[in-house]
């Protein structure tokens, strides 16, 4: 223990609005944090990090990025905010980051905090039959027993998350006749609970359909409350009219000036035309550019190469993002050709072990390494390249190998990670997340 002026690592993990993953995550092994020893370090909203090792810039071999260089430095957070990045101070006293790499902290854009099966007794997904509207009555049956721990099976896929070095989530909460508002009022609670440590934005999401099931309603009521975003899910196959749903969700989002995110997992005619109709309404009112995305949008991975680029095009245009989950197998999503045109590209992990999914991990470093995979990201500099889709879009260094992140003033979200450079932390995936600060709050 220390004077008043400092307290012991044990303390300010336990006190303040450090989120601590506690493990190191080794495929089939458990290890202890590094980071648990009882160092003093600062408080009265400071942290100080000592052999903090920072990309610096690209090695080249004829004109090949061949190697990132990195370096060791002195870092200090004041009131969640870097407010100094200097050469190392090894005898400082000061957590010793003990030469694990400082990456943007990750962000997950699309998950389903709200309903899942995490935190709970094991549930394998049950056998689908009636496509998404069978899906709908499915829900309808066991929403209201989910519904009964939500908040603590949200905030412990939260905990997971955070393990995995994500600090923030864009998180589709159902809107529906059936959660009627209590599941949107759980999850707040949940958010609520770990506001210290983990942020959010929420979407709120008419998962059996606007008016299939009269969600509409309860729409209009949420969108009064403190949510981002007014999602949609596939307005043909689920309501049977794009024109009315995109019509709706349009105008919900503008009178309540919310942003606009829309899963779609429609593959023929009616996907390309509901991308083609949000397009246009987008343009028509100007204030969604930069505020509405498309989740999955899998009929991107269905146009034939020149519609793609058509598109991915008009997508730049409008300012429309897409929020990939990265799917493969017959579904190769053009994510190349979205980057070439400068479309926003974001990741999540959508489900988590739910009556959807099986297979969630929590991680969107993965969701990177997936990515890099799939299209050959196998150099340093594409590899470099991939980390954004895990961070927002957010790279330590430039294309040209400068140096932009973090600068004093930038938010002190960060994670540490058992790599050398960013290239090796996509590629090694099993070189987990030790240390995730959230620096949105002043602590």
């Amino acid at each position: 223990m220390t004077s008043d002026n400092n307290i012991s690592r044990k303390d300010f993990i336990r006190n303040s609005a450090l989120a601590m993953a506690g493990l190191t995550l080794i495929p089939n092994i458990m290890t202890a944090s590094p980071f648990f020893d009882d160092q003093p370090i600062l408080n009265k909203g400071k942290l100080s990090l000592k052999n903090v090792r920072l990309e610096t810039g690209f090695e080249y071999e004829d004109g090949e990025v061949t190697a990132t260089k990195t370096g060791l430095f002195y870092v200090e957070v004041e009131n969640g905010k870097i407010t100094k990045v200097s050469p190392n101070e090894p005898n400082a006293q000061a957590i010793d980051a003990k030469g694990f790499l400082m990456l943007p902290a990750f962000k997950d854009m699309h998950i389903h905090l709200d309903k899942t099966f995490y935190g709970d007794h094991w549930q394998a997904v049950r056998k689908r039959t009636g496509g998404v509207k069978g899906m709908i009555e499915l829900e309808q049956k066991i929403l209201p027993g989910m519904l009964k721990n939500s908040t603590f099976k949200a905030e412990k896929m939260i905990e997971l998350l955070q393990s995995k070095g994500t600090s923030f989530a864009r998180s589709h909460v159902n809107i529906e006749p059936t959660s009627k508002l209590q599941s949107l009022k759980n999850l707040q609670k949940a958010l609520e609970n770990k506001k210290k440590s983990f942020g959010a934005e929420l979407v709120a999401f008419p998962q059996h359909g606007v008016f299939y099931t009269d969600s509409a309603p309860y729409l209009k009521e949420a969108a009064q409350m403190d949510i981002d975003f007014i999602g949609g899910v596939d307005p043909f196959n689920v309501d049977g009219n794009i024109e009315k749903v995109i019509d709706f969700t349009v105008q919900l989002a503008q009178d309540h000036k919310k942003g606009i995110d829309i899963h779609l997992h429609e593959t023929g005619d009616s996907g390309l035309k509901t991308v083609e109709y949000l397009i246009k309404k987008v343009n028509e009112n100007p204030s969604l550019k930069g505020k509405t995305y498309l989740s999955h949008c899998f009929i991107l991975a269905k146009l034939d190469t020149a519609k793609q680029e058509e598109i991915a095009e008009k997508l730049a245009e409008a300012q429309i993002g897409i929020v990939s989950t990265i799917p493969f197998g017959r579904l190769i999503m053009p994510i190349p050709t979205l980057y070439k045109h400068n479309v926003t590209v974001l990741t999540g992990n959508d489900s988590i072990v739910d009556h959807w999914n099986t297979f969630g991990t929590g991680s969107v470093l993965q969701k990177a390494n997936l990515m890099a995979q799939l299209y050959g990201y196998s150099t340093e500099f594409l590899l470099s390249r991939s980390l954004k889709l895990a961070t927002g879009n957010i790279l330590p260094l430039d294309d040209k190998g400068n140096q932009q992140w973090p600068k004093k003033g930038d938010n002190a979200d960060f994670v540490l990670l058992n790599a050398s450079c960013s290239a090796e932390a996509v590629s090694r995936i099993s070189n987990v997340e030790s240390l995730v600060h959230q620096g949105n709050i002043v602590f």
